[in-house]
């Protein structure tokens, strides 16, 4: 599905069925350098079990237009006009990483919309080493390699991988590669610049009423669970789920993944 916002044209994957906002909606935001096709598995899936399913590529990502935007603020309040464009009136917010700060943030904008928000791979502060992000300046295809390794438990990949072959890792290094040749305007320091700048999170999560699950990756470095007290913390009411995975666990715990989101949205949106 295509929107016009801001005078870019803006994509968002709807699981292979047409969107209807009459029906309660799943949003999918992914993390810094990737795409909707993050949620593959998780989007289709729920696309065919009774919800409506936007999974958005933000702006300068993927198939959506514009130039990337520098701060968690304005890619919420994109993501805020994107809802209101295409007519959301009832949804769920799962962001991972990078965009589980984005599903922070909006939530506290779009209250009335959000019945849930699902943050995977999260934590707050999102601080990133100045040596990380000296690399995305200087050397971009150095600094995707290094975060494809810090992203992955393991190079020995899970069963639940699609099919003989598969490289889980070479698939997520092929991605972010993409994402740059797309968009050679030092993306990915864009938004690893944005996620270490955000400074809005406990007064974002001081608003949020709504129910809240967190999907944690028991061997994520990257956002590591014992970083997550202060964002826990903060939404206490909130409901843990550990995952056998990094932080890129909707490639390596894809099935545990969905049961968490499946069950949650199940309940947030009954």
């Amino acid at each position: 599905m295509k929107r016009d916002i801001n005078g870019a044209a803006c994509y968002a994957y709807t699981g292979g069925k047409p969107f209807d906002p009459a029906l309660p909606t799943v949003v999918f935001i992914h993390g810094a350098q990737n795409d909707h096709s993050v949620w593959a598995l998780q989007s289709r899936y729920l696309a065919h079990h009774g919800y409506s399913v936007l999974a958005v590529d933000l702006p300068g990502h993927g198939r959506s237009g514009g130039p990337a935007l520098v701060s968690i603020e304005a890619l919420a309040a994109w993501l805020v006009a994107f809802l209101e464009e295409a007519g959301v009136q009832r949804a769920i917010l799962a962001g991972h990483s990078m965009g589980s700060l984005i599903a922070l943030e909006a939530a506290s904008r779009a209250g009335g919309i959000v019945a849930g928000l699902a943050l995977l791979g999260a934590t707050y502060p999102m601080k990133v080493s100045d040596a990380l992000l000296e690399t995305a300046r200087s050397d971009e295809a150095a600094a995707i390699d290094m975060v494809n390794v810090w992203s992955h438990s393991s190079i020995a990949h899970k069963p639940s991988c699609p099919g003989p072959g598969f490289s889980v890792m070479g698939g997520a290094r092929r991605l972010m590669q993409r994402m740059s040749a797309r968009n050679p305007d030092g993306l990915f320091h864009t938004d690893f610049a944005a996620c270490n700048a955000y400074a809005n999170g406990e007064a974002a999560a001081a608003t949020v009423q709504c129910p809240v699950l967190f999907v944690f990756g028991a061997k994520d470095v990257m956002t590591p669970p014992r970083s997550t007290k202060l964002l826990t913390g903060l939404l206490t009411h909130g409901r843990i789920v550990t995952v056998d995975a990094g932080h890129q666990l909707m490639a390596e715990a894809p099935d545990a993944v969905l049961d968490a989101l499946s069950g949650f949205a199940a309940a947030a949106l009954k």
